[in-house]
Order: C-alpha cells, then structure tokens, then sequence
C-alpha cells in the first residue's frame, strides 16, 4: 500500500545558473522536474509513501529521473520505459536577474505517452490520496484518459482525489482546459488553483467567494494560492486565510508544487485545515529559498526551521 499516487510527467532540466542569455560555455545545471513528482517528492520527505506512474525514456535522461525518484523513497516501479522516444527536456535561462524563462522540448515524446493501461488499478484503489494536475491532460489524448482512468478508479474506492489546476497556457487553449478541468473538479475533493486559474472554472471574484464558488462544483476543500499573499482555503464550508512565511525568495520555480506536498502530506497526517495551511506555507517558503523546483523541500524535522531563530547553535 502507498499513502500517495500520483501520475504525469517528469524532464530532464538544464538551468543556467547566472543571468544572461544561453550562450556556449554558460554555466549550467543539470536536473530534473516535473509538479506531479515534485510532490511525490515533497510528500515522501515528510515522512509519507509515494508512488509515481509515468513514462521516460532508456536514454540517460530517463535514469537520471528514476533514480532520483528512488532516492527521494518514491515508488516508481510503475513506470514505463520508451525504448523509442527520448525523455522530455526543459531549456531553462535566468534572462535577467529577476525574470526566469524555459522552453520544452516534450511534444511526442515519452512523457507525453502516458495511457490508460500505464495506470495501475489496485496501486491507485489502495492509496489514500490520488494527486493529479493539470498538466497531465494537456500533453495529449492517450494522457488525458489515463487521469480520467485513475480518477475513476480511486472514486470507486474510495480514494480521495485531489487536483491542482496548474494550467499551462503553452500545452492547451483555455476554453480546452475549462472542458477537462471541469469534469476533473467535478470529481475532486481537494482542489488548488492560483486567482487567475480558478477563471477558467469560475466566475472572477476575490479570493473567498471563488474558493466557495470551486466547492460548489463538488470538492469539499478548495484552496486559493495567493503568492507573497498566503493562501486561503474554504474547507466544509468553513473559511480560512494562512500569510506566507518569510524567506529570502532565491528561486520562486516550484513553490506550488511544494505549497500541495505540505497541504497533503498534513491531511495524510490528520491534520486540522489550519494545520494543512500552515505546513503547506512552510513547505512554498523552503522551495522558493534554494535554486530548483524541488531540491529545497524540507523535511519533517526542517519545518520548525522557518518559524524559530535564524541561527541554530
């Protein structure tokens, strides 16, 4: 059994590691990404089970992910190699010191492969939580079913589903995303969504009634991510509003992800909805204060870093 499933797409990542344009002999670093295994990643630190169900490539990219998975604990005994399609790959440049851009490389290839039979029924009918986003759907038809699979599968048993929106305007037109996302919240129980994401389900409104209007399609907890504003959640009704916790932002890549690691590795835990909150505010903080999308997560004996004395002696 796993506390967490999850499914999508994981790439290999060259970030410059210095302002300016991606020129020869620019210092650079290699990783990987991807925001549904970032938060299997995020989850496993804090002391959770994690299984993550994708498809990489035999090349080298592809071990690079699968045994960084396996170090971080994630299961990734499900996934898929492509011995004819190479794994995804993000180009990502600092063009200056404050503005950050990527180009993917993903179309056709490995990742974007994913399919209904990749999709292991008794892995996701015996989870807890089932995570999906909405990146996956996006990369293609045979992807898009295989989360309507699971989704189906961990509904039937009783699995509880959550869903971060996190539209990608490069991958689908918004009137697309609105059609698939809505039939996903629809069958959400927990879902994320940034101000303007939440218009693609939603009419435009302030925080608090737009995470009551996204309850009201189905989901019993919506949470709201303001940024530098906090976040706010609606949970059973019941309003609640969480400030961010300072940190000298270094990298804001990935702070969402890691904001829905905290936010459910706490309701795996039990957690009260202020507890959730709390932890996931804690978790964006230590993401945006180190390079990467998920090198900085911390772990459970980390979180009371950010709230204590600077210094630890």
């Amino acid at each position: 059994m796993t506390d967490l499933v999850t499914l999508g797409e994981a790439m290999a990542v060259v970030t410059a590691t210095e302002p300016g344009p991606l020129a020869p002999g620019k210092s650079t670093r290699l990783t990987f990404a991807g925001a549904e295994a970032t938060v299997a990643i995020g989850v496993s630190r804090l002391g959770h089970r994690a299984s993550w169900i994708g498809r990489v490539g035999t090349d080298a990219a592809g071990s690079m992910i699968l045994d960084g998975l396996r170090a971080e604990g994630i299961d990734v005994s499900r996934v898929r190699r492509e011995p004819s399609l190479p794994t995804g790959l993000m180009l990502r440049e600092r063009r200056t010191a404050d503005h950050t851009r990527s180009a993917y490389y993903r179309k056709d290839l490995a990742g974007s492969r994913l399919a209904p039979h990749d999709v292991d029924e008794e892995l996701v009918a015996s989870a807890r939580l089932l995570h999906i986003t909405g990146i996956t759907p996006a990369l293609g038809s045979t992807a898009r079913r295989a989360v309507r699979h699971a989704v189906t599968v961990a509904r039937a048993a009783g699995v509880t589903v959550s869903l971060d929106v996190n539209y990608r305007s490069l991958l689908w037109s918004k009137d697309d995303a609105a059609t698939e996302l809505g039939f996903l919240v629809r069958h959400a129980d927990i879902v994320f969504a940034g101000p303007e994401e939440a218009q693609l389900l939603v009419e435009p409104a302030p925080p608090a009634p737009t995470a009551q209007a996204l309850c009201s399609l189905g989901p019993r907890q919506a949470v709201v991510k303001l940024g530098a504003q906090g976040s706010l959640a609606a949970v059973d009704g019941n309003l609640l509003t969480q400030p961010r916790v300072p940190v000298t932002a270094v990298d804001p890549i990935g702070a969402g992800d890691a904001f829905v690691a905290g936010y459910l590795a706490a309701h795996l835990d039990g957690g009260t909805p202020a507890e959730r909150l709390v932890t996931a505010a804690i978790c964006g903080s230590f993401a945006v204060s180190v390079p990467g999308d998920w090198e900085g997560l911390p772990r459970q004996h980390e979180l009371a870093l950010l709230t204590g004395d600077d210094v630890i002696r």
